[in-house]
């Protein structure tokens, strides 16, 4: 080899070095995809089989999150087809000041659905401050189910959505949530953080909708998953049969430990939900 064919190699082998480093920093992080599930739900009425929930979760509006991406993330939700949305948590990132709360919630406040958006905040958005993440959770237009437990009715039937408050931050013990919801009736839960699902109660829950964990960010093949933030490493992302309950987990649009994403896309979930025949056990 002369040396220049071996100056043309080096240069070829890095560009191909830094194409490859760059991806998970500057490509993948940014293809947002549409992601369309089919949910069973135990008890679910069927006046609300095949309700079609878009969720949007862990944002990160912050560093390395440009507001114009996600604004675009907002109107893609408003242009496609559902029934409600509901977001669970992590709209900012880390300490971000007031005005950084403030312009990504005159984002999400154009969020629309035909029946409603739902919403709660997550350990994010209570670090950069709990004051003004819930005076937007209360004037947005959004319904706020923070702590708080709404029946939604078709047809003289009734689902009951409730809000979860955040895990590490928030958290309300889910009997307390649930204490006014009829024992025969469907209960779905908004919770940011998945390990809630394991969490000390004795009230049925049929489904718990989360994030947090955007899914590890970084999913290499045959290893799996290096990092989740989050007690119980079962939940990584997708639809997950717990021990107490059925649980949704969207991977989220953001990033919160390092700027990257590796076979993991940030996604903008759809989760029909169809009436399971199973039942919900109570948890003992």
């Amino acid at each position: 080899m002369n040396r220049r064919q071996f100056l043309k190699r080096a240069l070829w082998v890095g560009a191909s070095v830094a194409l490859v480093g760059s991806y998970p920093v500057f490509i993948e992080r940014y293809i947002i995809r549409v992601n369309r599930y089919t949910i069973p739900v135990p008890n679910l009425p069927h006046e609300f089989d095949g309700l079609r929930v878009l969720q949007l979760t862990d944002l990160h509006y912050g560093p390395l999150m440009p507001l114009c991406i996600l604004a675009d993330v907002v109107q893609k939700a408003n242009e496609l087809k559902k029934d409600i949305v509901v977001c669970t948590g992590d709209y900012v990132l880390g300490k971000s000041s007031h005005r950084a709360i403030d312009a990504i919630w005159h984002v999400l406040a154009k969020l629309r659905a035909p029946e409603g958006v739902y919403t709660v905040l997550g350990n994010h958005d209570h670090w950069a401050s709990t004051e003004r993440s819930l005076h937007w959770l209360d004037t947005s237009g959004h319904i706020n189910l923070r702590h708080r437990a709404v029946p939604f009715s078709r047809n003289g039937k009734t689902l009951w959505l409730g809000g979860a408050g955040d895990l590490w931050e928030d958290h309300l013990n889910l009997d307390h949530l649930l204490k006014e919801v009829p024992q025969d009736e469907c209960r779905i839960v908004l919770a940011h953080n998945p390990d809630t699902a394991d969490t000390d109660y004795t009230t049925r829950v049929d489904l718990m909708i989360s994030g947090h964990t955007h899914g590890g960010q970084v999913k290499i093949p045959f290893i799996g998953t290096p990092l989740l933030p989050v007690k119980n490493k079962a939940y990584s992302s997708g639809f997950i049969r717990s021990q107490k309950t059925n649980v949704f987990i969207s991977r989220g649009i953001g990033w919160a430990y390092l700027p990257v994403r590796f076979n993991c896309f940030p996604e903008i979930a759809i989760l029909a939900l169809v009436r399971s025949e199973e039942c919900t056990r109570s948890p003992t």
